[in-house]
């Protein structure tokens, strides 16, 4: 069978002005775990890629954004495109641009202001008002959405924006996210809104101008399920895999702990402390907190870094299943670990996201007798009134405050 170092050198003495790299090419995708026949397809495309070029007599550094349409088109007339082929010929056109063999892509020139206000407005949020990245990941996709639906590809005049802009943008995100992710992206607004009055941007001040969310607190009850539930979801975790067993270290986390999936996304592995039996949780703002780590996640957690963990750079704790090998992108990541498991196990709460353990948490503490400052100690509220809503499950204590309803006297 054909090993890839001889494979790699048949592919080289085809591949035209991109034949130097391919050994780089293949040293990245291997260092990222691709699977050998995945890197093999990869380096075969681009081989083929370096083929065209050198019909054409081009360079590897005239091969832009435009060219590699081209290429794919010819593929395709030829029959030979996949389906996966652009996906695939992204991911190594990438490695190569890193390398500084592709020309960068030149975005449109609207889409190039809106990224140099982007990173200005995400220095403001830095510098002024100390954001963590996890709320500027909140910030930012909103001020895209506003800005591409007003101005698309052409300049961005920020003088021009009016308040219908900004109604006709709340209206737009309020059909598609709940209302708890609306109050995020009407705060962003506003907060963009207001820095562009303060530089001088905009002459009205158009932060007034978005709208308010209905999305009154505590007005409805936190969704949770119950302990044995709990212990079913957990039963279901294939723990003879390496996905199995990362995904069962990860709800046991949310479980045991109450974490939020933001702070799962951010363990690293120095957060751990063997010897002390303690973890470092990476909150929100900023803060960090050390709790301490129960006995069967921590065994879970040794189980995972011992023989599921894979090889790699990253010093983020929980790793992806598929290359790239890194750690995982954002909070959605790990939602969609929980709702799988629901799903496994038979489950189906009115809610599926990681908070509902952490919710679960809280009102199993309250049924056991844990009193709400004790469950805020746990879920690191910074204020009481964060914990205020768990009041509302704790229906013996309820029961003693609502008024006995009146009886006449042929009810007796």
């Amino acid at each position: 069978m054909e090993s890839f170092t001889e494979f790699l050198a048949a592919q080289r003495l085809r591949a035209g002005p991109l034949a130097p790299h391919l050994d780089a090419l293949a040293a990245v995708l291997t260092q990222r775990g691709y699977a050998a026949k995945t890197a093999k397809e990869q380096v075969r495309l681009v081989a083929h890629l370096g083929r065209w070029l050198g019909h054409r007599q081009l360079r590897a550094a005239d091969l832009d954004e435009s060219g590699i349409a081209d290429f794919l088109r010819c593929r395709r007339r030829s029959g030979r495109a996949g389906r996966s082929n652009r996906a695939t010929l992204r991911a190594a056109v990438e490695v190569l641009r890193s390398a500084g063999v592709v020309r960068p892509a030149a975005p449109a020139a609207g889409v190039d202001e809106i990224c140099r206000i982007e990173r200005a407005f995400d220095e403001y949020l830095v510098r002024e008002r100390g954001l963590a990245p996890a709320s500027r990941a909140n910030y930012l996709p909103a001020v895209r959405r506003l800005l591409s639906r007003r101005f698309g590809n052409g300049s961005v005049r920020l003088d021009q924006l009016r308040p219908e802009d900004v109604r006709l943008c709340v209206v737009r995100a309020a059909r598609v996210v709940s209302p708890g992710r609306m109050k995020l992206i009407v705060t962003a607004l506003r907060t963009f809104l207001r820095w562009l009055r303060m530089r001088g941007d905009t002459v009205t001040d158009l932060a007034g101008c978005v709208p308010s969310v209905p999305d009154w607190r505590l007005t409805t009850l936190p969704k949770s399920i119950a302990p044995e539930q709990v212990d079913r979801l957990l039963r279901h975790c294939d723990r003879r895999t390496v996905v199995g067993k990362r995904d069962y270290a990860i709800l046991l986390l949310l479980a045991r702990l109450g974490l939020r999936a933001g702070e799962v996304v951010a363990m690293e592995l120095d957060d751990l402390d063997w010897d002390a039996g303690e973890v470092v949780i990476r909150g929100k703002g900023g803060r960090h907190a050390r709790l301490p780590l129960p006995r069967d996640t921590g065994a879970a957690i040794a189980s995972y870094l011992r023989d599921g963990r894979p090889r790699c750079s990253t010093r983020r704790l929980f790793v992806r299943a598929r290359a790239p090998l890194r750690g995982f992108a954002n909070s959605i990541a790990i939602c969609t670990i929980v709702e799988r498991a629901l799903t496994r196990a038979g489950l189906d709460p009115p809610r599926k996201g990681a908070h509902l353990l952490r919710h679960t948490l809280a009102c199993t503490m309250l049924r056991r007798g844990a009193s709400l400052a004790e469950i805020g100690d746990v879920l690191r509220h910074r204020s009481p009134d964060t914990t205020a809503i768990y009041a509302k499950v704790d229906v013996a204590a309820l029961r003693m405050l609502a008024p006995v309803w009146p009886r006449s006297a042929g009810d007796a």
